[in-house]
């Protein structure tokens, strides 16, 4: 699974309806609207770097309100919740 973080500016009008549809995109498992440099962040959950490099130089490119975008492309995850999934175990 390769995961990728992508931030993005987008024109001033329309924020929300660009968030759901960049979040209808398949390979998009997440988008929050954020405060600061970026307008939103989407989390990209695919695959293979092939299907990600589709799903930002294809998909995403195709929305026309994004200005410009920043991708991070995840090497490991940290989670707590992670973690405490695996000791609840057998809790109720």
């Amino acid at each position: 699974m390769v995961t990728a973080i992508v931030l993005m500016n987008l024109e001033r009008s329309g924020i929300e309806a660009t968030a759901q549809q960049i979040a209808e995109i398949p390979g998009v498992s997440e988008v929050y609207s954020v405060s600061g440099r970026y307008d939103l962040i989407a989390l990209l959950r695919v695959k293979s770097n092939e299907e990600l490099a589709r799903l930002v130089t294809r998909s995403l490119r195709e929305v026309e309100s994004i200005l410009s975008t920043e991708t991070l492309i995840a090497f490991q995850a940290y989670s707590i919740h992670d973690l405490e999934a695996m000791f609840s175990l057998g809790e109720v």
